[in-house]
């Protein structure tokens, strides 16, 4: 009795107290099998403690754990039912599923430890094991150093019990064990402990429990020989000896009780009118009375309920324990908790090893960070790693990250995605100062330079630049410097427009008019070495209509621009979309591609080249004469600000700060450009102007052949190695020459248009 935890125990405790209604003669279905798995009907089956170990499992918060069991059919039907039942709830892996052999040694149980502790974040450990069993698992926890690293659950065979922890008690602290309710039925111990040798002689087993029980030899023939002490058969259960009712008992009376009121309500059925078993009753056979069984429900000796669910099993009714240090600094058992269907439990109560305040972990892996997805470990649903989600992703959910649409980036904890912040090119920017500042000084230059003009418009110097198109070059610098504004301001569809209009309109109109003023002078001198009239199309009307069709090309294509591509604002995104994505931009701009900026710049530079080569044509006309050579070193000097421009623009175009530096790069080119054509072209004659007028007074004029034939002979002249080092010569212009010089001072002033 003190040993019915084992199967066969089990059995035969159940077996030999109710011989006398075992039907076994009239139902032959009913073996003695069918008697044995009756009982453990009656007792709640494995699956209801494996049941309530998955709820204490999973409301604990652990999801990676393993399972020890004694090799049977006790402890391997347990892990079994365990592991099916973990299963079909989800969320719990079996990290180490071991056995412990019948014929264990102390080696197998060190080896155990070994194992569970290879998966050493698997800290639950399931136990289905018999006493001799746990108190090898304890120990062996000990000596390797490992006490209070396990978090033992054990089941129903470990109980309440002191003797699998007896001596191993710090081993054992924080375990959870589970058994069946139960309750003292105190008739049973009147009647077990009135049992003497000479009252229960039908019980074939009661003499050895006799011996075993008081230690003593009843007869020489006895198996006990560890000792040599008579029994005196006066002894008294109880009294003499130790006693504590068997937990199991209170199943085997309901059992007894089950089949008594089946075969009642069978006879009441079957035979109504007679007492006793009539013949229906006798032929009615095993499965008749198996369904009567099942149909039965009475308050048993414990004073609960029993019935029998669909499946044939009683009611799972189970107290926790948790062994841990009481109130008085004493270790014991103490009840945590229920299971009744379900999981009652009082966490607050729980005491855990080591002084561990919050529940232990046992778990495969820690959850992930926020940002962090799981890549799940295949076969295994429980475990996985943690990978950021980087760049533009966020954390979508607990496995997957997603790729922020284009116009936002990943928040700082990476949960979603917000708004990627909009820059434009600000008035405060270094890269916005020195471009402004610059078309701030050229912008004054120009007003003063137009302004003296104006003042000084009928004097002769002003007159022989040729006062038209200098206004219209003067009007075009003015524009290349207004433009550095444009391009810095917040674009709109207003600013946009303007862009398109004004970004290559001033150097169009400066280099139409240089373009015009070159061209007629080559045409003027090609013209005298043929014949004695002037060439056609020199006259000031004629160079303002030249200029005007030169610049309205411009116009054309802009106004086509506007109506291929109506201007607007966009959001560029990809430009600053930087690889670590807190430093994104969206780059608020006009939609004017790179492309459309060189070919809106193109005509210009076609003028600029074009004027350029005219330059160089008439670089053998006198020096200063009618500005030929200032113009041509403006176009030298131009061509080089752009050739370095162009090589700026296109090579930045993949860079984070393409915004700032196209732009800057852009407007300084523009305002070197105009400060170049300002400075040489018109700086010198505002000088004399203003500094020198004595020089600015009017001059005789000649004839047209006149006037050709001595700058023929004077160019030539002026050629010659032997006036000047390196073959340079110097001739002045007509405010500087000699008053004696008078056909070249004729032809300033009929080149000059004066």
């Amino acid at each position: 009795i003190n040993r019915s935890d084992s199967e066969s125990n089990r059995l035969l405790f159940a077996w030999f107290q109710i011989p006398q209604i075992s039907y076994a003669s009239t139902a032959p279905e009913l073996s003695d099998d069918r008697r044995y798995d009756f009982f453990s009907r009656v007792v709640p089956p494995d699956s209801f403690q494996a049941q309530a170990m998955v709820d204490i499992v999973k409301l604990m918060g652990w999801n990676y754990v393993s399972t020890v069991a004694s090799e049977g059919s006790y402890g391997e039907k347990g892990v079994e039912a365990f592991m099916q039942i973990s299963r079909e709830a989800g969320g719990i892996c079996i990290a180490q599923s071991l056995k412990i052999p019948h014929d264990h040694k102390q080696a197998d149980f060190d080896k155990i430890i070994r194992q569970l502790l290879e998966t050493h974040n698997a800290r639950a450990v399931i136990i289905f094991a018999y006493d001799e069993d746990i108190r090898g698992i304890l120990n062996a926890s000990k000596r390797a150093d490992q006490v209070g690293h396990f978090l033992w659950i054990g089941s129903d065979s470990w109980g309440a019990k002191n003797s699998p922890i007896q001596g191993l008690e710090d081993a054992a602290i924080g375990a959870v064990t589970i058994l069946p309710k139960r309750a003292t039925v105190e008739a049973f111990d009147m009647y077990f402990t009135s049992r003497t040798l000479e009252n229960n002689r039908r019980n074939v087993w009661f003499a050895e429990f006799w011996e075993e029980n008081f230690n003593c030899k009843l007869m020489s023939s006895s198996k006990k020989e560890d000792t040599s002490r008579k029994c005196t058969g006066q002894e008294r259960i109880g009294t003499d000896s130790k006693y504590e009712q068997e937990g199991k008992v209170q199943f085997v009376i309901d059992a007894v009780y089950a089949m008594a009121h089946a075969l009642h309500n069978m006879q009441k059925d079957l035979c109504p009118d007679q007492s006793g078993v009539c013949g229906e009753m006798e032929h009615a056979g095993g499965k008749k009375l198996l369904k009567y069984i099942r149909s039965v429900s009475f308050n048993g000796s414990a004073g609960t309920s029993v019935t029998f669910n669909r499946n044939g099993d009683a009611p799972g009714r189970y107290d926790l324990f948790q062994y841990q240090m009481n109130i008085n600094n004493t270790l014991g058992y103490k009840v945590i908790g229920q299971w009744t269907e379900t999981l009652q439990l009082h966490i607050d109560e729980m005491q855990w090893p080591n002084g561990e305040m919050e529940i232990p972990s046992s778990v495969c892996s820690q959850p992930c960070k926020t940002g962090q997805r799981k890549k799940m470990v295949k076969g295994m649903p429980c475990c996985w790693l943690c990978e950021p989600c980087d760049g533009y992703q966020y954390q979508y959910d607990e496995t997957s990250c997603k790729l922020c649409t284009y116009n936002m980036r990943p928040n700082g904890n990476r949960t979603g995605c917000q708004p990627i912040p909009i820059v434009k090119l600000e008035w405060h920017s270094p890269w916005a100062v020195i471009p402004v500042f610059l078309a701030m000084l050229g912008i004054i230059a120009t007003i003063f330079v137009m302004a003296t003009f104006i003042r000084y418009n009928d004097t002769p110097i002003v007159r022989a630049s040729g006062r038209e198109l200098s206004y219209v070059l003067l009007t075009g610098i003015f524009l290349c410097y207004i433009i550095t504004f444009v391009m810095i301001a917040t674009p709109d569809i207003a600013v946009c427009s303007f862009r398109r209009i004004f970004l290559g309109l001033g150097m169009c109109i400066s280099y139409a008019a240089l373009l015009t003023k070159t061209n007629r002078i080559y045409r003027i001198f090609e013209e005298g070495k043929k014949s004695v009239s002037p060439p056609k199309l020199i006259s000031p009307t004629s160079q303002l209509a030249i200029t005007s069709s030169l610049i309205s090309v411009q116009l054309l294509g802009v106004l086509i621009w506007f109506g291929v591509d109506p201007p607007n604002t966009i959001i560029d995104y990809d430009e600053q979309k930087t690889i670590n994505p807190d430093k994104a931009r969206g780059v608020l701009k006009c939609d004017i591609t790179d492309l459309q900026i060189i070919c809106s710049l193109g005509y210009s530079i076609l003028l600029m080249v074009t004027c350029t080569v005219y330059a160089i044509k008439t670089r053998g006309v006198p020096e200063n004469f009618n500005e030929a050579k200032p113009i041509g070193f403006t176009m030298y000097t131009t061509c080089i600000v752009w050739l370095a421009f162009i090589p700026i623009f296109f090579g930045t175009a993949q860079s984070a700060e393409k915004l700032y530096i196209q732009t800057t790069t852009l407007t300084i080119s523009m305002n070197l450009s105009a400060s170049v054509a300002l400075g040489m072209l018109y700086m010198p004659k505002v000088y004399v102007i203003i500094f020198h007028p004595e020089l600015n007074v009017q001059k005789r004029k000649r004839s047209f052949k006149a006037v050709v034939t001595a700058a023929t002979m004077s160019s030539r002249l002026s050629h010659k190695p032997s006036d000047r080092p390196n073959g340079e010569a110097k001739t002045e212009l007509c405010e500087n020459v000699d008053p004696n010089s008078k056909l070249q001072k004729c032809l300033f002033r009929v080149i000059g248009g004066t």
